[in-house]
């Protein structure tokens, strides 16, 4: 026992079972650690002869001194012959869908929901799943008590999504904007992973007392394995260099070619800062990617084009847009434009992020260096690995990019650099580098 203060709050130690601490100056106050790292207040008390457990509400919302005021009114209601734990249960026997998603975005907003790291959930994550909440959930759960809700309901939920039943086209808050929303097999396990999150959260808030999503089987993913061949890359390197040539789309075709030569996501290049390039380095040093804080060995091509940007280019982006110092904007509509009538219709960044992979993967590099050098969820390491093995990561970035960069510019490389024998081909790859300011270049031959 000791007295809960702020102090105690954040050094309590999470174990492998959620444990209460009680305080040593009023009895009955306690503070729950769940096994997840998230701290609740609580009282204990006994009315008609029964041991009753009220909680007051989560660490973040109330504080230390708010909870302990709370415990005192509590209790004091107690000494009167009152029963608030069976009040509210009796109140949240009426808890809608509704009521519980709107109280979960409410929190998620607050930042006190964590997503993927044990880090708030982003803006743009949190947009999202908003957009499903609204979009899914509510429209086909919206009214249905929480406590009535079982694994059955699920199942029908997520074949509901699938037959596209929350099917729409709704208008957004920008100017001119809607939103299609068309269901399907994607969207339903996105929305059921998502569910499963509020549905933990009614059962850490006393809500209910089970997940009725534990244990739901979900369709997979259809993997997208789309990858360009090298006469693709040709074909791409064509349309970049006219789309160059035209002041509406140059920038964008900008942004397609270093997603090709990095690998990176879209959304990484689209909102890439000068402060995040670290030119001397060769990396670029990404303060919030999908995986948080990374860092990303890039070749010899993409520092000579950052190195020539930022002679020219002033402002706190790469890709800046009009006006006031923001990132470019309307990329999705460009690049669409862009390969519309062509033969490469169907390409998206990810397409170009995919293949920037598999060139490292036919050139013989490991899994791991390939997760470094996109900054996949497999390289959870990344950062230490850079650190410590920069110099190969640095040549395995300069061997992609160079050999990408050399496909965009027409080359076709001779039959014999292509064998059946990995490391074969790899050195034959190697042959074709040579020394340019000690950084391994492609200088190839048609």
């Amino acid at each position: 026992m000791a007295k809960i203060t702020k102090r105690l709050v954040d050094t309590a130690e999470i174990g492998s079972k959620d444990y209460v601490i009680w305080d040593d100056e009023l009895p009955g106050f306690g503070l729950r650690i769940f096994a997840s790292g998230k701290r609740s207040y609580v009282i204990q008390y006994r009315s008609r002869g029964r041991s009753r457990r009220y909680t007051i509400g989560l660490h973040g919302v109330w504080t230390p001194e708010t909870a302990r005021r709370e415990a005192k009114a509590q209790l004091g209601r107690v000494a009167q012959g009152e029963d608030p734990a069976e009040e509210r249960e009796e109140d949240r026997k009426a808890v809608t869908i509704k009521q519980l998603c709107e109280q979960y975005i409410a929190d998620m907003e607050a930042g006190l929901i964590l997503g993927k790291g044990g880090r708030p959930k982003k803006e743009t994550t949190i947009a999202t799943d908003v957009g499903r909440i609204r979009r899914h959930i509510i429209p086909l759960l919206g009214t249905r008590r929480v406590r009535d809700i079982t694994k059955p309901d699920m199942n029908n939920l997520m074949k509901d999504i699938i037959a596209g039943k929350t099917r729409v086209t709704m208008k957004t808050e920008k100017l001119r904007g809607k939103a299609i929303v068309r269901g399907g097999r994607g969207t339903a396990i996105r929305t059921m992973g998502l569910l499963g999150g509020i549905f933990s959260y009614a059962v850490e808030a006393g809500v209910i007392e089970h997940n009725p999503t534990h244990g739901l089987r979900k369709p997979k993913y259809q993997v997208r394995d789309r990858r360009l061949s090298e006469a693709e890359y040709r074909i791409l390197g064509g349309i970049l260099r006219e789309a160059q040539e035209s002041e509406h789309y140059r920038i964008h075709a900008d942004i397609l070619r270093l997603i090709a030569l990095t690998g990176c996501r879209r959304g990484e290049i689209i909102n890439l800062k000068w402060s995040e390039v670290d030119l001397e380095g060769s990396c670029l040093r990404l303060v919030d990617s999908k995986e948080g804080s990374s860092v990303r060995p890039v070749g010899l091509p993409v520092v000579e084009y950052l190195e020539n940007e930022r002679k020219r280019r002033t402002g706190t982006y790469v890709f800046p847009g009009k006006g006031l110092d923001n990132a470019v904007g309307n990329f999705p509509q460009s690049w669409r434009k862009m390969f519309k009538d062509t033969q490469l219709w169907d390409v998206t960044p990810h397409v170009l992020r995919h293949s920037f992979a598999s060139i490292a993967n036919d050139l013989g590099f490991t899994e791991i260096t390939i997760a470094a050098l996109i900054g996949h969820a497999k390289g959870s390491v990344t950062s230490k690995y850079v650190h410590t093995l920069d110099s190969t990561l640095i040549m395995a970035a300069d061997m992609v990019s160079g050999y990408v960069k050399a496909l965009l510019e027409g080359i076709e490389f001779r039959r014999n650099t292509y064998t059946l024998d990995r490391q074969t081909r790899r050195n034959a790859i190697k042959q074709l580098l040579t020394e340019s300011n000690s950084r391994a270049y492609l200088s190839l031959e048609a």
